[in-house]
């Protein structure tokens, strides 16, 4: 069990929640409804803040609120009902959380999504904290992409600041578009980033508690289509010093934001095996949800106990290799696609997010799979995908 306790000067002590008081959920996706089944385990009840009444982790919590962020009246109806709150997506507007974090515990903190949901700011506070990130430059007009195009060198992947995710709001430059960078239209803060050519893309979830208890998760390798996560594997394929050393970066990005609350942080291993962090999501993530099947704690049970200050589960694995994939809304253009296959399959797991509304690139469910060897699994998996 990687399960360590480390110094650092925290506020006061928030008093526990028990199981039978009430945790908000500020999203009400599919990974606040996977977070809202864990709590129920536990013996929580869960409010959603949702701003979509039929939204995914509706159907499973104790009751959802519906209503903007701005809306001042809707936040303190929340807040009043809530013993702490947490939150599944970090692009949120930090003016709102930091008003409801005036009346409620909220875990991860405004200040961690204020450096979470700005590519320049969580680039440079972990540069400026020395761990190695991806090579970048800030981009505010033409002329600074032009700079960053020379210092940087070619390719590069340009990217909005702000709100991008899942190959969203970026553009690889190369020779040929370089050639006339006004077809790239600058009108917010943007961010040009080195082209990394690496083995493998590397994920690492990491807990860190209120009084400094950190536990981190194996590493996860990520397969992605369309720049979306599409395979993920555990154990990664990669040697004890460079997994020994992803968690080790983890902890330390952790530990450099002031972290409460659950973090991924995505890495590259580069072709010399130098890993940098690409980015971080101070939530659950995608890449983790075999931890439901694979590990002694999910990720979605350690939000849990991390934001009600309940002792950090064990991360480690329960079986030897483990492997997801996801289903995406492509596999609905046919109408519902036929389980069948999945539920006979012994071993297989099936997720799904109870959506609706099925469109293409929207992830819609996950299968897992445990066993003796992830890349058997993964094979399995997708072959089994694929039949849909």
């Amino acid at each position: 069990m990687t399960h360590l306790l480390v110094g650092s000067n925290l506020q006061h002590l928030q008093a526990k929640v028990s199981p039978g008081q009430t945790i908000g959920m500020l999203g009400g996706g599919q990974l606040g409804r996977m977070f809202a089944m864990a709590a129920a385990q536990l013996g929580y009840r869960v409010i959603v803040f949702s701003d979509q009444a039929n939204c995914p982790a509706a159907t499973v919590a104790s009751q959802t609120i519906i209503g903007e962020l701005s809306d001042q009246d809707r936040i303190d109806e929340f807040a009043a009902q809530c013993d702490v709150v947490t939150l599944e997506f970090e692009n949120l507007p930090v003016e709102a959380v930091q008003y409801l974090a005036s009346r409620v515990p909220v875990y991860p903190t405004p200040e961690v999504l204020r450096i979470a949901q700005d590519r320049r700011v969580e680039k440079q506070t972990f540069a400026d904290a020395g761990l190695p990130v991806t090579p970048f430059r800030a981009v505010n007009d033409h002329e600074d992409l032009q700079n960053a195009i020379f210092e940087l060198g070619l390719p590069v992947v340009l990217k909005t600041s702000r709100d991008g995710y899942d190959g969203k709001g970026q553009w690889k430059i190369g020779p040929e578009q370089a050639d006339d960078l006004s077809q790239f239209i600058i009108d917010r803060p943007m961010i040009a980033e080195a082209w990394i050519t690496h083995q493998r893309e590397i994920s690492v979830v990491v807990a860190r508690g209120l009084d400094g208890e950190i536990a981190v998760y194996p590493a996860f390798e990520n397969d992605h289509r369309n720049h979306i996560l599409d395979v993920t594997v555990c154990p990664a394929r990669i040697s004890p010093a460079i997994e020994s050393e992803a968690k080790r970066l983890a902890i330390s990005a952790a530990e450099a934001i002031s972290l409460v609350g659950l973090m991924c942080v995505e890495m590259f291993q580069g072709a010399d095996d130098h890993l940098m962090i690409n980015e971080v999501a101070p939530r659950p993530h995608n890449s983790a949800h075999l931890t439901i099947e694979a590990c002694h704690t999910s990720q979605f049970e350690q939000q849990v106990r991390v934001v009600c200050r309940l002792p950090l589960g064990d991360t480690s694995l329960r079986v030897p290799a483990a492997a997801m994939v996801n289903l995406m809304g492509e596999l609905w253009n046919g109408g519902e696609p036929d389980w069948s296959r999945v539920l006979a399959t012994p071993g297989l797991h099936l997720h799904l997010y109870d959506k609706g509304r099925a469109a293409i690139g929207r992830k819609m469910g996950h299968i897992t799979s445990t066993g003796k060897d992830a890349t058997e699994i993964a094979t399995r998996l997708k072959s089994v995908r694929d039949s849909l």
